[in-house]
């Protein structure tokens, strides 16, 4: 099972000054993508399809949580309409507009996705990638 994943990350963790708060957001706005609570600590969940991949928690130092400047989260859509429902649950729970759904061509021809802002300030992303594009553009030109 340890090889089943297809992630390159182990998993990343954001902080958050409202943990009951963020928690009902991202149970809310995760649910979108098939992704649900993985594992449950004092101050910390996981979320994940599978495996727990994203964690929301308090800041172990007991500092305030931040965010940081550049930075932002993905996360996988399984199609088009999947972005669109994270939008408008990631709306309706309080977040904030930073792109709505649609393709961008800096980004190429297969991504199709949006951006928002969560309850705490940082940026999160949905992301349709439409894989035959992926494989025809990208990878299979490098394969010869």
């Amino acid at each position: 099972m340890a090889d089943a994943n297809p992630s390159i990350l182990s998993h990343i963790s954001i902080g958050t000054n409202n943990f009951e708060q963020a928690t009902a957001f991202y149970d809310q706005v995760l649910a979108t993508l098939g992704c649900k609570r993985i594992l449950t600590h004092p101050g910390a969940i996981a979320y994940g399809r599978e495996y727990p991949e994203f964690w929301v928690q308090t800041p172990i130092n007991g500092r305030p949580a931040s965010i940081g400047n550049g930075s932002h989260f993905g996360f996988v859509a399984p199609t088009k309409s999947a972005v669109h429902e994270f939008y408008r649950a990631a709306l309706d729970a309080g977040a904030t507009d930073e792109g709505a759904p649609g393709p961008r061509a800096e980004y190429g021809e297969p991504y199709y996705g949006c951006f928002v802002r969560d309850l705490d300030g940082h940026k999160i992303e949905a992301t349709f990638w439409d894989l035959d594009q992926v494989y025809e553009l990208y990878i299979e030109p490098h394969e010869h």
